[in-house]
């Protein structure tokens, strides 16, 4: 009996298996070793790899202010809806007006649309065009009409008639400049408006011009 429990106990030495040397890994769970976060490396990236993201997960007033409402209810009332046909309108005008002035060719109207028109608005807007004291003589001549005083209509009338003396020679040679280079750089299109189109549009301030100056003027 003595010997019987003694090989019992040798045999049972010898069948004792280490277990921190052979550990049983099921599929699906993580070890000791994978899941016991290193004292050494920073909280936030132990969490962030834990998670599995990649990323650290966004704040909830972050992600709710990235998310669209909801839509606004129906109107009740036919002045409602009609406050808001009015209100949308008024911004997509807002909008195409914005998109005209940068020179988009799809809001833009039709006498501005085309090659053409553009290359004679950078033509124009590339030099100093003395069409563009019009509406200041133009001005300066009204209050003269007003003004009682001899001495002031004749200087006033005189100074028109030498501006547009100078306005005459100037458009002869920006109308020039507009056909060749339309003959030059479009010679498929058809250059008919352009000139009157640069001319009047020269008679405009720069500031004020429709759509806005694309070049800087020399």
């Amino acid at each position: 009996m003595v010997r019987r429990a003694h090989a019992s106990a040798e045999d049972g030495e010898a069948a004792h298996v280490d277990s921190s040397v052979v550990k049983l890994r099921l599929p699906g769970r993580r070890t000791t070793a994978e899941t016991t976060p290193d004292p050494s490396a920073d909280l936030t990236d132990q969490l962030v790899k834990s998670s599995g993201k990649g990323r650290p997960t966004p704040k909830r007033s972050e992600a709710q202010g990235r998310r669209p409402g909801p839509p606004p209810p129906p109107p009740t009332t036919r002045k409602e809806a009609y406050r808001r046909m009015r209100q949308s309108q008024a911004t997509n005008r807002g909008t195409a007006r914005a998109a005209a002035a940068r020179g988009d060719e799809n809001y833009l109207p039709a006498r501005d649309r085309g090659p053409v028109r553009r290359l004679t608005r950078q033509i124009v807007d590339s030099r100093r065009n003395v069409g563009s004291l019009f509406l200041v003589i133009a001005a300066l001549a009204v209050v003269s009409f007003f003004v009682r005083n001899a001495f002031v209509q004749t200087y006033t009338s005189l100074l028109l008639m030498v501006f547009f003396l100078f306005f005459i020679v100037d458009s002869v040679f920006l109308s020039r400049r507009i056909k060749k280079a339309i003959a030059e750089q479009l010679p498929k299109e058809s250059p008919k408006g352009a000139v009157w189109y640069g001319v009047s549009r020269s008679t405009m301030i720069r500031r004020w011009r429709f759509p806005k100056p694309e070049v800087s003027d020399s």
